[in-house]
Order: C-alpha cells, then sequence, then structure tokens
C-alpha cells in the first residue's frame, strides 16, 4: 500500500511516500531519493524505526551526514577532485577539504527528484536529470531509483545513462541501527562481512592504493563480529573503509545482527566493494522523534559500491559510463530475526 502527502523543507517543496505491507514499512521522500523511515519487526514481532534521521524536514536540503540518501553523481570520495576520461582533464567541486566527497555542496541529495509510484508493485522510482557540468561532471546523466518493498525486504535498484563519457558511483546512504534508531550504539551489534580484502586509507580517507588481507586486522569481520570489539585499534574514529567483496554477480555479501532484539539485516549486492562507516563523527547530529542528539556511533553504514577514488587507481574496479551503457546497483536489505 502506498500514500503520500506534501510538506516543505526550507525553500523546497517535496512529497512524503510511505510504502506499508504485512511486515515492514518504509518511509521515502523525493528530496535526495532518500530513506526517511525504515520499520522492521524484531523477535516478538514488534516494528521499530531501523535507520538514523533528521529532527525536521528543514534540515534534509544540506544534511552533512547524508541520512538515507542517494549519493551521487560518484558516492564517497575523489581525491582533489581530479580525474581523467580518456586523455581528457576534469575536476569536480571540492567540499571536504581539497577533495570531493559524495557529489560535491551541491550533490544529487540536495535535489528534489521526480517521483513515479506503482501501487501494484509496492514501489517508488525517483527519477533526475544531472545536466553536462554539475558539480563539474561531463554529459547529462539520468538517473533512476527504485524503492520495492517486497515482504521483509527493501530493493532499490539505481540505474543511469549518458550521453558523454562520465563518471558514476550512485549509491544509498542509509544508517542502521537494528535496535532501533534512538536506542543508543552500534557497537554490540554484530557484523560479519564476506571480505577477504580491504583498501586502507591515509589520514584523509582517501585510499592508499593498497588491497590487503584483512587477517590478523580491526577489518576482519569474515566471521560475526561485535562493531565495537576492535574499532579502538582503527584511526579516523573508527570504521571508515572500503571492503573488497568476495564473489560477483547478486549475492549476499553481509549480515548485521542485533542480539537484544534478534533482528537481522541481510545485504544482497551486485557492487564490488562495501563502505562501511561506523558512524564515529555523528556526535550531536539532531536526531528525529523524541530522541535530541544521536551520540558518536549511534549508526552504520552499508554503502554497496565501488571503490573510493576508484577512476584514479587503475587497478581498482572503474565506474566509467559511456554512451549507450546502463550503470546498474542494484542492493536488497533482507530482514529477518535470530
Amino acid at each position: 500500500m502506498l500514500d503520500s502527502f506534501t510538506a516543505t523543507a526550507g525553500d523546497h517543496d517535496i512529497t512524503i511516500t510511505t510504502i506499508t505491507n504485512d511486515v515492514c514499512r518504509v518511509v521515502l521522500t523525493d528530496l535526495g531519493a532518500r530513506i526517511l523511515e525504515l520499520h522492521a519487526p524484531d523477535r516478538d514481532g514488534v516494528l521499530a524505526d531501523v535507520v538514523l534521521g533528521r529532527k525536521s524536514y528543514d534540515e534534509l536540503p544540506r544534511d552533512p551526514y547524508y541520512f538515507g540518501v542517494t549519493a551521487g553523481r560518484y558516492a564517497n570520495r575523489i581525491r582533489e577532485g581530479r580525474f581523467e576520461i580518456d586523455g581528457t582533464k576534469h575536476a569536480v567541486t571540492p567540499n571536504e577539504g581539497a577533495n570531493h566527497v559524495h557529489g560535491g555542496p551541491r550533490g544529487f541529495d540536495t535535489h528534489v527528484w521526480s517521483t513515479a509510484l506503482d501501487p501494484e508493485r509496492d514501489s517508488v522510482t525517483f527519477l533526475r536529470r544531472s545536466p553536462d557540468g554539475e558539480e563539474g561532471y561531463p554529459g547529462n546523466l539520468d538517473a533512476h531509483v527504485t524503492y520495492t518493498l517486497d515482504g521483509a525486504a527493501l530493493e532499490i535498484r539505481i540505474e543511469a545513462e549518458t550521453d558523454r563519457p562520465t563518471l558514476v558511483n550512485l549509491v544509498n546512504h542509509a544508517y542502521f541501527n537494528l535496535a532501533g534508531h534512538d536506542s543508543g550504539t552500534v557497537l554490540e551489534q554484530v557484523l560479519q562481512v564476506d571480505a577477504s580484502t580491504y583498501t586502507p586509507v591515509d589520514a584523509e580517507l582517501l585510499p592508499t592504493g593498497e588491497i590487503l588481507s584483512v587477517a590478523g586486522t580491526p577489518f576482519d569481520f569474515r566471521t560475526e563480529t561485535p562493531i565495537g570489539k576492535n574499532i579502538a585499534a582503527v584511526d579516523n574514529a573508527g570504521y571508515d573503509h572500503n571492503w573488497v567483496l568476495d564473489g560477483d554477480g547478486m549475492r549476499q555479501v553481509a549480515t548485521l545482527t542485533d542480539p537484544a532484539s534478534g533482528r537481522r539485516l541481510t545485504l544482497v549486492t551486485d557492487q564490488p566493494g562495501i563502505q562501511v562507516y561506523a558512524g564515529g563523527y555523528l556526535e550531536g547530529a539532531s536526531a528525529k522523534g523524541d530522541l535530541d542528539t544521536y551520540a558518536a556511533f549511534a549508526g552504520v553504514t552499508a554503502e554497496m559500491q565501488t571503490f573510493p577514488d576508484s577512476i584514479n587507481h587503475a587497478h581498482f574496479p572503474q565506474r566509467v559510463l559511456r554512451p549507450g551503457e546502463t550503470y546498474v546497483n542494484v542492493v536488497r536489505y533482507e530482514f529477518s530475526v535470530v
């Protein structure tokens, strides 16, 4: 079942759409093609909102935490905002020191998208054209993000086409706390990632270019491990790193489990990497509902992606999109209980 209403967010007129079925409920908005709420049952069937969000709609257009957004045109970081395609140099807008992150200061998260509802499929599609030169990116890019609620699973299918060779890495940036968004930290929640290697970063959280084994490091989540177990050994306020996912094609790549509530989130994707950010810099961020602000580590992201700064590392998976091709990024958030 779909239900929509209109609201305002700063100077924007926005639409809020809720998809509900017998198991779960998700609340979406066309501002940033983002998730506002995602309600899933615990082992007793009690629903809780398991994604973080802002106190008011007015905070959404310039949310520095990117709660629930579709981040792009290129999510994650590009060193000094510079890259080259087919011998042509490009410079995109820096917005994290000298570097470019999540599409720049006017990334996809700051725009109101068009909305198409499909009540028969319990799905919503958001669409926008990013014009040639937006934030420095070449080519017009037509992007489509479809959210489909399928029983206890939320599927997000992202597609894009271009009329010039360009760089694309569109991802969802939801923060999860399976005990409920207002329940405290995720440090006791248990993470498992099918990744034998990861890409280490420098002090600016940009990849060094190395691909290293997780064995014997705080990045080894091949077996279920509490997020907080080894986080003190990680620089820069904990995890904000890319793991190199094993396998290829559409496959299960990770699980997140809250032992207290029994909620489990299984992550299924077709992407080569996953950015796990444990929310180390969330302290003081305004929180939705009855909570005033979030604490550090109040939520964890699982951004299905190509690798950060991939274009500047020839041995990383590349995301240059060319005319006639279609960029595709699919992720399924599958909920169950243990």
